[in-house]
């Protein structure tokens, strides 16, 4: 691979939340949050290392008021059921905390060209009294065994508010099948700094475990990345199966200059290794608000494996 980065450095400056998807034609595309939180962008190459200078083209702007008017978030592009699907959270102008998640469709072949389609809100089953009600956002999906799963987060409680992650079966590609299941909830200390958060789920494969990494407490410098291990021939929506690590497995690194790594995806490079891409601080001090500040930066680690097969995340 013609590399052009260094792991765990400053890789695409200001893109928060970063998405990198490798198509089967072999291209790779990248997506993210941009500082503003007012569109979705997309860029793309031939190379991993390449996307850091690819150009970056702007598919949707946000609404002047209304549904996805204001804090644009997290988008993904995935390719399923034979067409391009964006899917991101957003708010209202008139009410920036009511975040909801959304879909984008396109049907042509080439999703930088568009055209891209509003399909609205995300739906739930028609059962299903609860999802999307409440603040929502960090929509993913995958595939086992000829079904798709969306795995999101949101906030419940009285009082204090409590983010948890839930998995269901999808319909189609902006419809879920199956009502919500509980995946995780912040049950940890390392969980509950600032807020109670599990959010930014991703997902990486290896020989029969399904790897889930998710982003945990404030998006400060003590933001860090849980996991929770499936065995593909388990009943995914059956909790119980999923086990989730007692520590972080990737948190802030003061001597590598690291803080706050989160809300990650994978990837592989051009020779089949396995990458992570997350975001991460280089400060220590944040000025302002962290939600606003615009210096998360994404980044690209090797991963490597243990003996056990489970994935191993380190700065060195």
């Amino acid at each position: 691979m013609d590399k052009k980065f260094e792991y765990n450095k400053p890789w695409i400056m200001q893109r928060a939340d970063p998405y990198v998807y490798r198509h089967t034609d072999g291209w790779y595309y990248f997506t993210a949050s941009v500082p503003a939180y007012d569109r979705i962008v997309l860029r793309r190459s031939r190379s991993l290392s390449q996307l850091s200078d690819a150009e970056e083209k702007t598919l949707w702007v946000k609404h002047e008021s209304g549904p996805m008017s204001e804090h644009i978030w997290a988008p993904e592009l995935h390719f399923l059921f034979g067409k391009w699907y964006i899917y991101f959270a957003g708010g209202e102008k008139e009410d920036p905390w009511k975040i909801r998640p959304y879909v984008l469709e396109c049907q042509s072949d080439d999703p930088m060209e568009g055209p891209w389609i509003e399909k609205g809100k995300m739906r739930r089953a028609s059962e299903d009294e609860f999802s999307f009600e409440a603040f929502s956002l960090d929509g993913t999906v995958f595939e086992n065994k000829g079904k798709w799963y969306y795995i999101w987060a949101e906030k419940v409680g009285v009082g204090k508010q409590i983010s948890n992650l839930y998995i269901a079966e999808m319909e189609n590609a902006y419809t879920l099948k199956t009502v919500q299941v509980l995946l995780t909830t912040p049950d940890y200390d390392w969980e509950r700094q600032g807020f109670w958060v599990n959010e930014g789920p991703g997902i990486i494969r290896r020989d029969g475990r399904i790897f889930m990494t998710y982003s945990a407490s404030e998006t400060g410098i003590y933001y860090c990345v849980g996991m929770l291990c499936v065995h593909e021939d388990d009943d995914l929506l059956d909790p119980r199966n999923w086990k989730k690590e007692r520590y972080p497995v990737l948190k802030t690194c003061a001597e590598k200059g690291i803080y706050g790594p989160g809300h990650n995806s994978f990837t592989e490079d051009e020779d089949g290794n396995d990458i992570m891409v997350y975001h991460a601080r280089t400060e220590a001090v944040i000025e302002g608000n962290p939600l606003y500040n615009p210096n998360r930066h994404a980044m690209l680690m090797k991963i490597r494996w243990d003996e056990k097969g489970y994935p191993v995340f380190e700065y060195c």
